[in-house]
């Protein structure tokens, strides 16, 4: 269902630099999470009538399972430990798109509290209470961490492979920011079992190297199918603001390139640094999508620091 995203060329660091632009996947459907949620949308499942998933109240994973739901024509209930008052109030971003995509964004902590119930998580409230009663629904890990991603990341796959061997690239590297590290395991995954020239680099933004580590393992324990990590060098706090991601951000600006500003601008502060020191092969940064959220990230940087 989906067209092959473009690849575009930017200057980054001295040096030309591919970007698959996967923000451009799907008019209503794109990005990393289009990738992971592929499966579902290109499948039937007879009887299914709601999809489940939980997050935060801005992931990007709620906006992508909303419009999975829209598309399928499901019922989006998506649970979140919490929504701020001035969000519920004047929603915006993935939330406000995911609100007028039909979805249900449900409270867990305001609806334990008002029915005095025991403090649980998001992923225990579904189990026990939730899923039980829902024999129609699909229930999606957060953020896509399934075995089902890796059917949309071997598409992109097929489609880096097949952009490299038609513009004879050779020995490429495709850059990546991860979470949990689905996507670029998934995409190593690919060019390692189709003997290609090409492997994937990562760098960890929600978590340390150890975190990503595990999260490879637990797709999958054979560690020559994992993507090289490349150190960040400094710690940094998940969702936290740093004025060196804010600069970097308005660097990319330059690029004609919207990126957005939660995971790319670490992508490519690590980016640069590895850049500069691994000589001039060519190298691929996977653009992730994920635009949506910079309507309450960019606030959030313009208030701090104009």
């Amino acid at each position: 269902m989906f067209a092959n995203s473009p690849v575009d060329t930017i200057a980054f660091a001295g040096r030309d630099l591919f970007v698959k632009r996967d923000d451009l996947l799907h008019p209503a459907f794109s990005g990393n999470k289009a990738r992971k949620f592929a499966y579902f949308l290109e499948h039937e499942f007879p009887g299914i009538t709601q999809v489940i998933g939980h997050g935060s109240a801005q992931a990007n994973s709620l906006y992508s399972l909303s419009a999975l739901a829209k598309l399928k024509d499901w019922q989006c209930d998506f649970y979140v430990d919490h929504i701020s008052g001035t969000l519920r109030d004047e929603p915006r971003g993935n939330y406000a798109a995911a609100l007028a995509n039909g979805a249900n964004v449900i409270d867990v902590r305001q609806l334990l509290t008002a029915n005095s119930l025991p403090q649980v998580t998001c992923l225990q409230y579904i189990e026990q209470q939730v899923l039980p009663q829902a024999p129609l629904a699909m229930f999606i890990p957060e953020g896509g961490r399934c075995a089902y991603a890796q059917h949309g990341v071997n598409q992109l796959g097929k489609e880096i492979l097949a952009w490299a061997t038609t513009n004879h690239i050779a020995g490429l590297r495709v850059f990546l920011p991860s979470g949990t590290g689905t996507t670029a395991l998934f995409l190593n995954q690919y060019f390692v079992q189709q003997q290609a020239d090409i492997r994937v680099l990562t760098c960890a933004v929600v978590g340390g190297d150890d975190y990503l580590r595990l999260q490879f393992s637990m797709l999958n324990p054979d560690p020559l199918m994992h993507p090289r990590i490349v150190n960040v060098g400094k710690k940094y706090h998940f969702g936290k603001l740093y004025y060196e991601f804010y600069a970097m951000w308005q660097r990319l600006n330059n690029t004609g390139i919207q990126f957005e500003l939660l995971y790319d601008p670490l992508g490519f502060i690590v980016l640069e640094h590895y850049l500069q020191s691994h000589g001039s092969g060519p190298v691929m940064y996977l653009h992730q999508g994920g635009l949506l959220g910079n309507e309450t990230m960019l606030p959030r940087y313009q208030r701090k620091w104009g």
